[in-house]
Formats: structure tokens, sequence, C-alpha cells
């Protein structure tokens, strides 16, 4: 499971974003189970300021790259932190734990 810190001040509907991007509705509190292609099975839930994930990826690998493009850009929206941010905040979570 990994977990992505939500910029301070970033106020984001992930429940929308969730049913915008992947057609998946339910509530992201209580954790949300959805299957995307090329990704694979997705557990996701949000607490305080952070968003966990877990990813079980799929059986057969899927080569069209818009399928990242567009996770990419899904948590960019969700969390405020483009890539970049978001591994350095890995980084540091990581070794606070």
């Amino acid at each position: 499971m990994r977990e992505y810190r939500i910029k301070r001040g970033h106020d984001a509907d992930v429940d929308a974003l969730v049913s915008k991007y992947f057609g998946a509705k339910g509530d992201i509190y209580k954790g949300m189970n959805f299957e995307v292609e090329g990704i694979g099975k997705i557990d996701i839930r949000q607490e305080k300021s952070s968003l966990f994930i877990d990813i079980e990826p799929p059986k057969k690998v899927c080569g069209d790259y818009s399928i990242i493009k567009n996770w990419n850009t899904f948590l960019f929206e969700a969390t405020g932190k483009n890539t970049k941010e978001r591994k350095k905040d890995f980084g540091k979570i990581k070794k606070e734990k």
C-alpha cells in the first residue's frame, strides 16, 4: 500500500475524480475497489490529508501507455502534486516509518 499526501490547501473531490477517470462510484472515505485495464485492481481510500492506494497488477500486461498518463493526471488532480513532488514525498514517508 502506498500513501500519497495531498498538498496543503488543495481541496479536490476525489470521488468525482475517480468517477471521471475510471467510471467507479463509491465513498472514498470508506474505501473504493475497482479494476482498470492495464493498471489492475485498485483499492483506494482517503484518510485526512492522504490517499492510500493498493494496486494488484493485472496478469496480462497492456502496451497502451495512455493508461499511465491517465493515472498520473488523476494523481495530480487528486493530490495537487506532480510526479516529481510525489516521488520526493514518497522518500520522506519511507524514512518516517
